[in-house]
């Protein structure tokens, strides 16, 4: 048996890294792509490959002689790899080399599991395709399989918009072929179809053809949880980077803070509602999506108005941010000369934005005490209401009170989870009795679930504030899309409601699953969509348990552990679905304590 690869293309999607290497030599976890193709087909006694090159010939040519000497090449150059496709490629193998054995075909741009590459000889058929299931993120020509027979071949060009993926696979770019297969109609049509009619399209199309005729059979193999990537341009490369460099993959998710999309791993650091949005909404969003994407946003004060109508609030009082984030660096400067008072731990941009602050300690638990004694102290008072991560809540009745009682403190209040705590804003008690010390941070991500979307606010009744905010932001501060969601949002406000209901429901149901966790101290009381708990004093080492999460189950947690004095072992874990809570916690119980207790 004997492999082609096709390894002519320039690479185009990858500059500017393939200006001055092929981009087979591109490296992922210290090795070459090709060096990880070649070794997955040495690996299974095939010594004999055919090297389709084109683009940097030479420099491909001069890596493989240097480092697979036992290995005979043979290189088939298509000097035409500008201006034609990989039919034009295969076209050519197949008519320098001659084809006396079976064929293994590999395109030069995927990485693999050795157990990929061995589902060809360990298969019983004599052509396969390998398969994967087709997930969000994948391009390129899929197809549609019977009884373990592919019945139909789609090329990217007919999946048009609203194409149902949902029964397709998608083609690796690994088949092996008899030789009765290649040497028939298969090269004859390959050929003539190359030659002939069109030399810039993919040999799928042949395939395809073969198919759709019934003149031969192609078995599928689906892989089950092998790893594989294509690496068509620099996104895809950090993707395979996170998929075989096990030593980053932690780091390249804590470098990220998001984009998470990219990589198939269940997340419980960041904090959403599950519930929301609810389909009719996505579903209006993209019939609208090429008109909000053609058009500006409306000025601020529009926002305002808009924001206004669905929270029932003043107007004056609000200013629409491009998620919360986007107060921080305003509040540093509004505040810069001031004395600061935080809870401790908190919200980490609190202490970055405020780093000469004094602290009240939230010891899953506020000393009433302790704050009022410091209270008198500070400038500006920091309260997040529940707290982040201790999940620690103050009733708003009691924050309105301290107001009352400090007129010339200025109060910074942080509500993002006010609605997973089943009890009022503090902004229900300024509707009612102005006060102009108060200024309320809301990220309504968290409450929407919809992090992506951008979209925050910022209430208060002081007009001095109000007017430096609205000085700072731009005139189109959000995108259309999430101004969109500002206006068909009122329509679903029951199902909104009711997503709070449906959270703390299975917050609390999260948080009894936990508690029976055997090396679990302590599930903490949680006011928010997340949890925190404490280990076991024997069970120190936070990151093991997250590296071992994430290499063995796919799943991201977070250690606070750093944001605590004790030394003990802390992690703070999202809400999400009660089936995904429940695989969580049956990983967590997985876990042996001996191994990860230092």
């Amino acid at each position: 048996m004997k492999a082609i690869i096709l390894a002519a293309g320039y690479g185009n999607r990858m500059r500017p890294l393939t200006d001055s290497k092929h981009k087979t030599l591109l490296e992922i976890g210290g090795r070459s792509i090709i060096e990880r193709i070649i070794d997955g087909l040495s690996d299974n006694s095939i010594h004999e490959i055919v090297m389709v090159t084109g683009y940097r010939a030479d420099e491909l040519k001069a890596y493989l002689l240097d480092k697979y000497p036992d290995i005979n090449f043979t290189y088939v150059h298509n000097s035409r790899y500008r201006e034609t496709n990989n039919i034009y490629s295969m076209a050519l193998a197949f008519d320098t080399i001659s084809i006396d054995d079976d064929i293994v075909l590999i395109e030069s741009d995927l990485i693999y599991d050795p157990a990929v590459i061995k589902r060809l000889f360990t298969s019983r058929f004599d052509n396969i395709a390998l398969l994967d299931r087709y997930r969000s993120g994948m391009d390129g020509t899929v197809v549609t399989v019977r009884d373990g027979v592919i019945t139909q071949v789609i090329p990217t060009h007919l999946q048009g918009p609203n194409f149902d993926f949902s029964d397709k696979y998608k083609t690796l770019n690994i088949y092996k072929f008899s030789k009765d297969f290649c040497n028939n109609l298969f090269k004859k049509l390959l050929t003539y179809y190359a030659k002939v009619i069109d030399d810039n399209c993919y040999y799928e199309l042949i395939l395809g053809i073969l198919i759709y005729m019934q003149q031969d059979k192609i078995h599928a193999e689906i892989l089950n949880d092998e790893k594989w990537s294509e690496v068509d341009d620099p996104n895809d490369l950090r993707v395979a980077e996170f998929v075989f460099n096990e030593n980053q993959r932690l780091k390249i998710l804590e470098d990220t803070f998001g984009g998470y999309w990219s990589h198939d791993v269940l997340d419980f650091c960041f904090i959403r509602n599950m519930y929301f949005p609810t389909t009719s909404m996505i579903s209006e969003m993209r019939n609208n999506l090429l008109n909000l994407l053609q058009n500006y946003g409306s000025r601020q004060d529009i926002l305002n108005q808009k924001l206004a109508y669905f929270l029932l609030y003043k107007r004056e009082c609000l200013n629409v941010l491009n998620g919360a984030s986007q107060i921080y660096p305003i509040l540093q400067n509004y505040f810069s000369d001031q004395k600061i008072l935080l809870p401790e731990p908190t919200f980490g941009e609190y202490p970055r934005i405020f780093p000469r602050h004094d602290v009240y300690l939230d010891k899953v638990g506020i000393d009433a005490d302790e704050l009022m004694a410091k209270v008198g102290h500070a400038d500006v008072v920091v309260i997040v209401n529940p707290n982040n991560p201790t999940g620690t809540t103050i009733n708003s009745e009691r924050i309105f009170d301290l107001i009352k009682i400090f007129p010339q403190k200025m109060f910074l209040i942080d509500e993002s989870f006010i609605e997973f705590t089943g009890t009022r804003s503090i902004i229900t008690y300024l509707e009612e009795q102005s006060a102009d010390n108060v200024i309320v941070i809301k990220s309504l991500s968290k409450s929407l679930g919809l992090p992506g979307i951008r979209l925050g606010y910022v209430y208060s009744h002081n007009e001095k504030f109000n007017g430096y905010v609205r000085s700072e932001l731009p005139i189109w501060n959000l995108n259309s899309m999430t101004e969109f969601l500002l206006e068909i949002i009122l329509k679903h406000r029951k199902a909104l409601d009711q997503s709070f209901v449906d959270t703390m429901r299975d917050r609390e149901e999260f948080s009894i699953l936990l508690s029976k966790v055997p090396y679990v101290q302590k599930v903490y009381q949680s006011g928010g969509n997340f949890i925190l708990v404490s280990l076991k004093a024997n069970m120190k080492n936070g990151k093991a348990i997250v590296k071992y999460m994430l290499e063995k189950h796919s799943i991201y947690i977070k250690d606070v552990s750093n944001k605590f004095e004790n030394k003990q072992t802390y992690f703070r874990f999202a809400v999400r679905l009660p089936q995904e809570n429940e695989m969580l916690v049956d990983c967590l119980n997985k876990i042996d304590e001996k191994a990860l207790c230092c």
